[in-house]
Formats: C-alpha cells, structure tokens, sequence
C-alpha cells in the first residue's frame, strides 16, 4: 500500500453526498489534499484530512493550463511525494 494518499475534491464530494466520506478513514486512515481542493470541496474536512501544498509551483502552472487548479494542485504534490496514490475521477477522451 501507498504511504501518501492524496485526493481531488470530486472524490470528497461523491462521497459526502452519499454520507460515506468516512469510507477514506476506514480505508487508507489519513488523506492528503490541497489548499486549492479544500476550496472547491466548500466545506470543513474532517480533521483526518492533511492539508499540503507542492512547493514548486512550476507544475502546477503548466498543468493548469489543460486541467483545472484543484487537479493541477493534487497532481503537482503527487510529484513531489514519492510513492503516493492520487485519487482523481478524470478520463480523457
């Protein structure tokens, strides 16, 4: 198993509309996400979600320009820590 698991905010808002965002904590224990993903989620996350930033935001910005900030966040810290999983819901088509 992933030592960092890190989540966009599609995956925290499916799961709180079906009142199952505790199925994180019951799965990997501790989640990590962006500032830019907390905003866009618009509500409290629980105390088990880590709030982490990339510190280079030069990833991010390139990113941004295909996908949105919450993504381009999530997938920039993705980067910079090894051996994590990134949950995203995204398909190209």
């Amino acid at each position: 198993m992933h030592k960092t698991i890190i989540s966009d905010t599609s995956c925290f808002i499916i799961l709180s509309k079906i009142g199952e965002l505790g199925l994180l904590l019951r799965l990997y224990g501790q989640i990590v996400t962006t500032t830019d993903i907390a905003e866009e989620f618009g509500e409290s996350l629980p105390d088990w979600v880590i709030i982490e930033n990339a510190k280079d935001k030069f990833h991010q910005r390139i990113l941004e320009l295909q996908i949105d900030r919450g993504e381009s966040s999530a997938i920039a810290l993705a980067l910079e820590i090894q051996n994590s999983t990134l949950i995203l819901d995204d398909f190209k088509s």
